[in-house]
């Protein structure tokens, strides 16, 4: 472990947070979100930090009956600071959510479903299908920040998943669709009753009690604020043809 601490402030989804480390990861991982301004809030970890992250790992090996991995301090310091992230936006009506977000002309579309269902992959479809006028808001992580008038945007972060696409950027989100497998591709909308046990799943609930109430807030927002759908996909470009001429509306 170092002796010394490390600190920058990065502007995130709109907001400046001030982040100090024992490791310069998370640091080189920001650098494109660096800021000179003053921080809106600040997060800092610990090897304490470090040691919950990598009793989390183990745990989750343990669940999926994997090999036990041994990431480096360095890397799991990375998952603390946005867990400490995503544990303060709840209160600027920011949440993070798990899944794969595309921008096209301007629209946000966000693809979630459980792990290994094939999210990125639906979204490399697209991209496949649209060429340069798709473009990743993030792959894995993104912030959804719920707007005053009702509408939602799908923000870009550095914590972007294993093939590392992003972009700093915010774009207003369209919808948001689940994926499910299936041997023939079929889309329809869905209501935001039906929509809900995924959104909740798929949202990260922060361990602090009153920012897991406002994240159940900021979920009905969402529903209320995008069109929903659920699309039953096989790994063919067609389904990225007929969810994107069925999202763009």
């Amino acid at each position: 472990m170092t002796s010394k601490t490390l600190s920058g402030t990065y502007r995130i989804a709109g907001k400046r947070i001030g982040i100090t480390t024992l490791h310069a990861a998370t640091h080189e991982l920001c650098r494109e979100y660096r800021t000179g301004d003053a921080p809106d809030f600040f997060v800092a970890t610990g090897q304490a930090d470090i040691d919950f992250e990598r009793a989390r790992s183990a745990r989750d090996d343990a669940l999926e009956d994997r090999p036990t991995r041994q990431p480096s301090d360095a890397y799991l310091e990375t998952l603390a600071v946005y867990r400490g992230i995503a544990e303060r936006m709840p209160e600027y009506d920011t949440l993070l959510f798990h899944g794969s977000c595309v921008a096209v002309d301007g629209a946000a579309y966000l693809f979630t479903a459980k792990s290994g269902t094939g999210k990125s992959t639906h979204a490399r479809l697209w991209r496949a299908l649209l060429g340069e006028r798709a473009v990743m808001v993030n792959d894995d992580k993104p912030l959804i920040r719920l707007e005053p008038d009702g509408t939602a945007v799908a923000c870009g972060t550095p914590w972007d998943g294993k093939h590392r696409l992003s972009a700093n950027i915010a774009v207003p989100l369209a919808a948001v669709c689940i994926l499910e497998r299936a041997a023939e591709n079929r889309i329809c909308g869905i209501s935001p009753s039906e929509a809900l046990p995924m959104l909740l799943q798929q949202a990260y609930r922060p361990m602090d009690a009153a920012a897991m109430e406002r994240t159940l807030g900021l979920i009905d927002r969402l529903a209320g604020a995008v069109r929903l759908f659920r699309l039953g996909c096989n790994m063919d470009i067609g389904a990225a043809k007929l969810s994107y001429e069925t999202m763009k509306g």
